[in-house]
């Protein structure tokens, strides 16, 4: 009777051979098997029609350049297979929350003010998530080198998540009535308070360098975020109102890992070799040309929680928090 033995086999190659040049002779990650030199860099064979002095892709649909685009990588190792089971994971638990919200009829106890915040603030805010998702993509599409257009266009992912996250939160409050995304779509067109962020928003999308896309919408998520998750959360904790605290959870979460792959690529352009320097200025210029914009978009939606809640302090938080911001960029290497 012979005895089973286990045989190991191994592998001819451990990696595809552009990793074996850049890594060595060992085995990749699924990470860098999905990012390395994804991007075509030659044979493009014509010019775009609508751009013809520039290739299909091309370095310069930005001033900000790095020596080695592969020298960035995502801190959180997301390729899509990673991503979407992270993703799925994170709406499952708020899709949790919001049902639990709903069953329990939560919404329909909080004090009127609270109602309104969520109807006339968070969800109009579904339209700057779509133009989010829009300048990001545009980044996904332009960037050069697929770890950075790859971290983009997951990033436009997410903003189409969290406007259908406020869309959500927005009916469980109305009631399911599709009419309150109505109501939300005519305050982003015509509401006063709305108009400078979305004045902000669409002169965004159409600026044509995909870099300084990503910092506009960084200038507004940085005062926004902490306006609407952070220090409402607070305010409503403060007043018992805990059902806010379910609603908020998602996108206090979504937003700090939001900062896990964009700081570090800030850092990455401003310390680059040879374009370090020049990154440094540009993302310099970047900020100073719109940071006060940035702040007068968001500052009424500041106003609009202090004329609602009882409690005023939601323009002094946005103040300190634009400061951070500042300090943020400063601690980065953007000479401010």
């Amino acid at each position: 009777m012979s005895n089973i033995r286990t045989h190991t086999i191994e592998p001819r190659r451990h990696a595809y051979a552009e990793l074996e040049r850049r890594f060595g002779e060992k085995s990749a990650s699924r990470y860098q098997e999905a990012v390395y030199r994804a991007q075509p860099e030659e044979n493009f064979h014509y010019r775009p029609m609508w751009g013809p002095s520039k290739e299909l892709y091309d370095v310069d649909y930005s001033v900000l350049k790095l020596t080695d685009p592969y020298t960035y990588t995502d801190p959180r190792q997301f390729y899509y297979a990673s991503f979407v089971a992270k993703r799925a994971e994170d709406y499952e638990n708020f899709a949790k929350n919001l049902k639990f919200v709903e069953e329990r009829k939560l919404t329909s106890r909080l004090p009127e003010h609270w109602s309104n915040v969520i109807q006339n603030l968070y969800l109009p805010m579904r339209h700057w998530e779509g133009a989010a998702q829009l300048i990001l993509i545009n980044g996904g599409r332009f960037a050069w080198g697929h770890s950075i257009s790859q971290v983009l266009s997951l990033s436009s992912f997410d903003r189409l998540g969290n406007a259908q996250a406020h869309s959500s939160i927005g009916l469980t409050v109305a009631g399911g009535t599709v009419e309150a995304l109505d109501v939300a779509k005519q305050a982003w067109m015509e509401s006063e308070a709305l108009q400078p962020l979305r004045k902000y928003a669409e002169e965004a999308l159409v600026d044509q360098d995909w870099g300084a896309g990503i910092i506009n919408v960084d200038l507004v998520d940085a005062q926004l975020f902490p306006l609407m998750h952070t220090y409402v959360d607070d305010m409503a904790l403060a007043e018992g109102a805990t059902v806010m605290s379910l609603l908020n959870e998602h996108f206090t979460t979504w937003y700090a890992d939001q900062q896990k792959w964009l700081n570090p690529l800030i850092k990455t352009w401003v310390n680059d070799e040879n374009h370090g320097e020049a990154n440094a200025q540009a993302l310099k210029a970047m900020v100073e040309a719109k940071l006060e914009q940035a702040t007068a978009a968001v500052k009424p939606i500041a106003e609009g929680f202090d004329a609602v809640l009882p409690e005023k302090g939601a323009v002094d938080f946005l103040q300190q928090n634009t400061e951070a911001l500042i300090k943020r960029y400063s601690d980065l290497g953007v000479p401010l």
